[in-house]
This record gives C-alpha cells, structure tokens and sequence, in this order.
C-alpha cells in the first residue's frame, strides 16, 4: 500500500490540539528524531507518515497535491485555493476574517457604504481606497459579492491592523478572534464585513478522498468531535 503523508502545524497551540484530538481519536502521533524533526508516523497506520509544516504551508501543499490530507486554519485553506475538500471542522482555532474600516467613518456601517465612499474617494484624492490585507484572495471574491469595486489592495506583511494609523491604507481585511486588537487600533467591524467564520480544519486533496484509510481517521475523529 503507498504511503499516505497527513500534514500537521509544526508547533505551537494548532500542533497541541491536533496531536490531543489524534490521541483521543486513538491515533498517537509520534515525532521521529528530535523535537524539532519534520517527519513523524501516526500509531496505528503502518502506511500513514506525518508531515510537521506550518499552516500556511499545509495549505499551499494540499493545493499543490503534495500532501494527501492536512490540518490547518480554513481561513488559509480558502486563501490558498476556492473549494477546498474539507472533511472535518476540528473546532479549535476559532477566528473571524473580517472587513474593518476607522471608526471615525460614522457614515460607513455595511459594504454598500463603503462602496459609496470608494467613489467620493476617487473623485477627492485621484486614487482608489487602499485595503491592507494577508488575504488577497478571499478579500477580491468577497469584495466581487457585494459589489464593491473602487480598491486596490496593498499587501501586508506585518501588524496589518495598524496600516491605517500609518497612513499606508485606508481599510483592513484581517483575522480576529475577540476584536480586542482592532479596538485599540480604532478600527471598527463592518456590520456585514464578515467573510469568513474559520476554524483548524482537516482538508484532503482530491486524489485521496476516497482513501479507505482517510474515511478512518475521519470517522474516528468525527466520533470524538460530536
């Protein structure tokens, strides 16, 4: 039987989580060599090898095919690629993607809103509303729904919430879990700017998601889910 590589975060809480949830599934996964190795194999599967990558890089490899099933944020699953196969919701790492726009724009609450003011914007400042984001993707088919076309997006590379207060955008699409972040930076939450509920997810690339040793594991850890 071929060898079937399942990617998981390579540390921190995403890693924590997904290593308890296996364990209680009954699949203990077990690094090789030392802490910091890369390779591991999921006890119990004798054709199952574990991949330790960073989410986004889980993301980018299950868009590529290069790994057969993964775990990580769906936020970066949905950036990296439109219609992910995700075969379970895990139920950790909750988060919101969202649209936030200064608070001081009083007159700005919903998306249509800010459709009108990318409008007067042009015709005062000659440029489009600059939005700061990680997610370019979801942000231009978010933005493509609800109509909104006088943007152009600047690509963050840092703390992206504080793009509006330096003067590098005028707008964020950004990741929040309390929204405690985007308060301190005077930034306020759309009505309707949220794009995306996400949570760590268990995605398979399309080759494999007929694999009888997938729909185990799947079932097993459905089982400690519900």
């Amino acid at each position: 039987m071929n060898m079937l590589t399942i990617a998981i975060p390579s540390k921190g809480r995403l890693m924590e989580s997904a290593a308890e949830l296996f364990e209680k599934a009954g699949f203990k996964i077990e690094r090789l060599g030392t802490d910091r190795g890369y390779r591991g194999k999921l006890l119990g599967f004798d054709s199952v090898e574990i991949a330790f990558l960073s989410a986004s890089e889980i993301a980018a490899n299950l868009k590529d095919g290069k790994i057969d099933a993964g775990v990580t944020g769906e936020d970066l699953l949905r950036e990296a690629m439109p219609d992910p196969n995700i075969a379970l919701r895990l139920e950790f790492g909750p988060a919101n993607v969202v649209v936030a726009v200064p608070e001081c724009w009083l007159d700005v609450a919903v998306m249509a809103d800010l459709d009108d003011v990318a409008n007067q914007f042009y015709r005062t400042h000659g440029r489009r509303l600059r939005v700061a984001t990680k997610y370019l993707n979801l942000t231009r088919r978010f933005f493509a729904e609800k109509g909104v076309t006088g943007y152009r997006i600047v690509e963050s590379l840092g703390a992206t919430e504080g793009a509006p207060a330096a003067g590098t955008a005028e707008l964020i699409v950004d990741i929040t879990t309390s929204g405690a972040t985007l308060s301190a930076n005077a930034l306020k939450i759309l009505d309707d700017g949220l794009i995306l509920r996400s949570c760590a997810v268990l995605a398979i690339s399309q080759k494999n998601k007929h694999d009888v040793r997938i729909a185990q594991l799947v079932s097993a850890l459905n089982k400690v889910l519900k």
